[in-house]
């Protein structure tokens, strides 16, 4: 290569660059002003997060939840306002991302992607919502059940420290929503040609066992929350076979069509 080659390069590298910088400034500007609203209602959401809790013990029941030192609120108020700050944010997330990739692809490629943006958060909020709903509650339900109370000679009661009650519902709605990903993943897989239909039945068997592993990995160890997790990702593999077939049957009308042109200009 020569130098005026090089030379001539050197400008797109730069341009991309700039450009990359912009679209991460304009989303840190959005996680930081989401981060700033959270963080004023972070106790109203806070309380939000304590639905499943209220649901499990009665929602006459009231609840006492205890931090064990000075500064652990606060801190816990920071991580769930940081929470919060990159789900309001994600709309502007995907769409600088989606404005710094269009330019360099071709319009089917746009429109292909497109829909994957879509789908992310949309599944992400059905995986949050089955723990927010089913999961959680169930899950609290079952830690409750372990307290010895009554008669017996020794009491032992739950009183939830807020940090890590905050940090057991997170990781539940981050593993679900992560693995609710899971179509995405494979379509995307399945567009650039690295899985078949055919391939993800043939691997079923194996994709039982690590889902199960992988729930058991993720979630507090009781049965209802890796169940919980296990039993809708096995679901959504098989509704991403379907996906995959989908893509296998455009992929092929197209290819159908190509040939068709081909042959009529020959």
């Amino acid at each position: 290569m020569s130098q005026d080659d090089i030379d001539s390069t050197k400008a797109p590298l730069i341009e991309h660059l700039i450009e990359l910088r912009t679209r991460l400034m304009y989303t840190i500007a959005a996680i930081f002003v989401g981060f700033l609203l959270c963080f004023y209602f972070a106790n109203d959401i806070y309380n939000i997060l304590l639905y499943p809790y209220k649901e499990a013990v009665g929602f006459d029941t009231p609840i006492e939840m205890i931090y064990t030192a000075p500064q652990e609120f606060f801190f816990t108020q920071l991580k769930l306002s940081l929470f919060g700050a990159i789900f309001l944010a994600f709309p502007v997330l995907a769409s600088q991302v989606y404005m710094f990739v269009a330019p360099g692809l071709y319009k089917n490629e746009r429109s292909a992607f497109l829909p994957f943006l879509v789908a992310t958060p949309i599944l992400f909020l059905l995986g949050g919502a089955l723990v927010y709903y089913v999961v959680m509650p169930l899950a609290m339900g079952f830690f409750l059940s372990l307290q010895q109370t009554g008669d017996a000679q020794v009491k032992i009661q739950l009183t939830a420290r807020v940090s890590e009650y905050l940090s057991l519902i997170m990781t539940l709605i981050l593993a679900f929503g992560a693995c609710f990903q899971l179509p995405v993943l494979l379509t995307l897989l399945a567009r650039a040609g690295l899985a078949t239909s055919q391939g993800l039945k043939e691997k079923r068997k194996y994709a039982i066992v690590g889902v199960f592993a992988v729930a058991a990995f993720l979630t507090p160890p009781d049965p209802i929350s890796q169940i919980g997790l296990a039993i809708p990702t096995l679901l959504l593999y098989e509704l991403s076979i379907l996906s995959v077939k989908m893509v296998e049957k455009k992929r092929a009308e197209r290819e159908a069509e190509d040939d068709d042109a081909a042959g009529e200009a020959v």
